[in-house]
């Protein structure tokens, strides 16, 4: 009786540990279910803010080609505006060769008018209006000849800070382009990670969920057991007195065949 009590009294704190062990355990289970839980939260997180800045990056790729197309179909407009500056300074100093000649053959018919005396009165008169008129074409053409060259100079310094805004748009979405595919890498990997946490979360919480079975059931061998071990210590108890007793009677029995 005393082997079996002592047999029962190991079994059960071996039981006790082994059933502390796996409470402890399915505690940790528990714990790594709710932090994978939390994990799955901040990727999807994560995976949302990627996209969201992915979105970002090509609106601004997108907006910064629109400007440069424009910059660009307003660089070529200049440039035709120049052209057509050129062309207007060429007619300009054509006109003004013309008004040189016509002054020079009023100046002429001037002189040939005064030489004829009082019949080439009416033709000088004349000749000093053409002179006149000549020269305020002159005038007129120096005028527009500086306004023509005012605006080439100033359509060139236009087309040569569009050629540096073209360039700066140009780098802009160059760098964009290279931004665009970094978050489209971390894009993937951010739904890569959020499907191996998924997956983790879910194995995490059937194992809790099994962990937690285990332990219920290893609560119930712990009131098993220790009713087992009750009812072994009172068999113990009985043994003991069935023992006494047997030993009572065997002495009884002796001096009874003595007498």
């Amino acid at each position: 009786s005393t082997e079996l009590l002592a047999a029962s009294t190991e079994q059960l704190r071996e039981i006790r540990e082994t059933g502390q062990a796996v409470l402890t355990m399915a505690e940790r289970i528990n714990e790594v279910a709710s932090q994978s839980q939390e994990s799955a939260t901040v990727a999807r997180q994560s995976l949302q803010a990627a996209s969201t800045g992915l979105r970002a990056v090509e609106d601004a790729i997108g907006g910064m080609n629109a400007i440069r197309d424009q910059i660009q179909d307003t660089a070529k407009r200049l440039k035709r505006l120049g052209e057509s500056s050129q062309e207007i300074g060429e007619i300009t100093e054509l006109i003004s060769d013309i008004t040189e000649q016509t002054n020079v053959l009023a100046l002429n018919a001037a002189i040939q008018a005064a030489s004829a005396g009082e019949a080439g009165r009416g033709f000088s008169v004349v000749a000093e209006e053409v002179q006149r008129l000549a020269e305020r074409s002159a005038d007129a053409t120096r005028q527009i000849a500086a306004l023509v060259r005012a605006i080439q100079t100033d359509t060139q310094d236009a087309v040569g800070a569009m050629e540096r805004s073209t360039q700066g748009v140009v780098e802009g979405a160059r760098l964009s382009d290279h931004a665009g595919t970094a978050l489209s890498e971390i894009d993937r990997v951010s739904r890569r990670l959020a499907e191996l946490i998924e997956q983790i979360t879910r194995s995490a919480s059937h194992e809790a969920a099994s962990a937690n079975v285990v332990a219920a059931n290893i609560q119930h061998i712990f009131a098993v057991t220790e009713q087992t071990g009750d009812g072994t210590r009172t068999t113990a108890k009985q043994v003991r007195e069935l023992s006494h007793m047997a030993e009572e009677l065997r002495l009884s029995v002796a001096r009874f065949k003595i007498a």
